[in-house]
């Protein structure tokens, strides 16, 4: 199961993904958005968008081919079978 999350350093619901999946220890990759600069963090918040739907909402949770925008606890559980 690959599990990779785009969040923003200064967004709560974005720790709090962070730290619900550290205390399962749930490995991730995980991309900060607001630490990138120039063309990568383009290039970054354009594949969040395609991959959320055309916004650029945080934090955004991918579970191999499934995304989920926002903290939602339940959806995350589910997808990693928790």
């Amino acid at each position: 199961m690959q599990v990779k999350l785009y969040a923003l350093t200064t967004c709560p619901y974005c720790r709090m993904v962070k730290r619900f999946l550290d205390d399962g220890s749930i490995e991730y990759e995980l991309t900060e958005v607001d630490t990138l600069e120039g063309e990568e963090k383009e290039d970054v918040i354009a594949e969040v968008r395609r991959i959320s739907g055309g916004g650029a909402s945080f934090p955004v949770i991918v579970v191999d081919d499934e995304v989920i925008v926002g903290f939602n606890k339940k959806r995350i559980k589910e997808l990693l079978n928790l």
